[in-house]
């Protein structure tokens, strides 16, 4: 019997699950090599690591302009393997691995592109900033991690109808507000998705009742589940996740968060950041990252017996590749969805008949959902920025060159894809001594790898 395009059971037969474990269990086993390496305090750990002592003892709030997700995993790793760097990093790392396989994953049940899916999982894995990220005690980490799982679960929601993937979607957003607040712009995408099905499954009901959009549960990407429903895992539930990580400050000995005064909190959170204006040697502009230009030395000295460092800055190759695939991206969800947004947005929640409109939605979003990751640093009030501010912008950026490559592949024009992993994975293993802090030769061994006068 012949399966029709797009049958689950043609799906779960091409799914890569495979080459993404592979590359998964590499990057596990590349990030957890030598964790605790150097053993001194990188860059901002200074702040986290005193805050999570804190958190421990429930003595007292500190750091409190950050929420406390990042603060809760580094104290938990503290408590199980000891306050050494091995501890400090340990769920950070173990968080940033779940999170790779989870915007893996994401994109698989976005896109059904096999090739695509490889070639997404491979750039991300080496774009440095999400492996870097993953071996520091700072928060990024339990932030993007947390999105990922958030988009993979609404990814699932919109593939499978079921209400459980819903509600995942809504714990793992409330989980990314906990880690920082960068991914918030994101986390509208969403419920506006749904409120979009539901109004196209309403008016091809002929909306019998005038409340059809809003209750109607015939239909639409989760059969069964009305846009108030949907309200309330998409919306109310992230809210009271993000509440709830605060249990722990409720109990300080000194200055302790009453839970009647968390929305009030929230508010002094944010004068707290705002507040940070002293410069910083290492600070940049939203600008500055899409054209890689401004990296950080997280840590350069000698240390643990031999001169280290550690570099924040993107792959060269996918950093500057990724920005035309983002311009081929625009273009094509504006030339195949704009004129018919019925095939392709719209049917984001069901099996969609179409191919490349589904393939020119998905370019569309990865455009949206990197521009959102920019706008949250460019009209942030916040003066202080710096370049691992860019990490979100970067996992989009990485998937739009994927779907680019694979739409190349798929026209039968295959160089492109070899040189562009070619090239991606020689700059990772190049930068890899100061992505890892692997012994250099010797103080000037900096050199080698400041190829532009802007990274100085």
């Amino acid at each position: 019997m012949t399966q029709p395009p797009f049958s689950p059971y043609r799906i779960a037969k091409s799914d890569p699950i495979l080459p993404v474990a592979a590359i998964v269990m590499a990057f596990a086993a590349l990030v957890f090599w030598r964790l605790g390496t150097p053993s001194k305090i990188m860059f901002d750990e200074v702040h986290y690591l005193p805050a999570a002592r804190h958190l421990i003892d429930l003595s007292s709030r500190l750091n409190p302009e950050h929420p406390l997700l990042g603060k809760e995993l580094i104290a938990l790793g503290m408590m199980t393997f000891g306050d050494n760097p091995f501890g400090w990093r340990f769920f950070i790392a173990a968080y940033g691995t779940i999170g790779l396989y989870a915007a893996i994953r994401a994109f698989w049940w976005a896109s059904f592109s096999r090739v695509g899916t490889v070639l997404f999982g491979l750039f991300l894995a080496t774009n440095f900033i999400w492996f870097m990220l993953s071996r520091i005690a700072i928060l990024d980490m339990a932030m993007a991690a947390s999105l990922a799982l958030a988009f993979w679960q609404w990814a699932l929601a919109a593939r499978k109808g079921r209400r459980v993937h819903l509600v995942l979607a809504g714990v793992a957003m409330g989980l990314s507000m906990a880690g920082k607040w960068n991914g918030v712009p994101l986390m509208a995408l969403p419920g506006l998705w749904y409120a979009w099905d539901r109004w196209q499954a309403a008016r091809a009901s002929g909306w019998r009742r005038g409340l059809d959009w809003l209750v109607g549960r015939a239909g639409g990407a989760v059969p069964g589940v009305c846009l108030v429903e949907a309200a309330l895992w998409l919306g109310v539930l992230p809210v009271l996740v993000y509440f709830a990580t605060f249990t722990p400050a409720m109990f300080y000995k000194v200055g302790a968060i009453s839970p009647w005064h968390l929305i009030e909190w929230q508010q002094t959170m944010l004068k707290l950041q705002d507040s940070v204006v002293k410069p910083h040697r290492y600070m940049s502009h939203w600008y500055q990252w899409m054209l890689n230009a401004r990296p950080i030395w997280f840590f350069y000295e000698k240390w643990d017996g031999a001169q280290r460092g550690v570099l924040m800055i993107g792959n060269p190759y996918t950093m500057w590749a990724g920005l035309p695939a983002l311009v081929w991206c625009l273009a094509d969800g504006l030339r195949r969805v704009m004129p018919r947004p019925l095939a392709g947005l719209n049917r984001l929640g069901r099996w969609a008949p179409d191919g490349q409109g589904r393939l020119a939605a998905l370019a569309g979003g990865l455009v949206l959902f990197y521009f959102l990751s920019l706008v949250f640093w460019a009209l942030n009030g916040k003066p202080v920025q710096f370049y691992h501010h860019y990490q979100l912008a970067a996992v989009f950026l990485d998937g739009a060159l994927a779907l680019v490559l694979a739409k190349l592949w798929g026209r039968g024009l295959r160089w492109p894809t070899w040189v562009s992993v070619a090239l991606a994975l020689i700059g990772f293993a190049y930068f890899f001594p100061i992505l890892a802090a692997l012994p250099l030769a010797g103080p000037k061994s900096f050199k080698w790898f400041m190829w532009l006068p802007i990274w100085k």
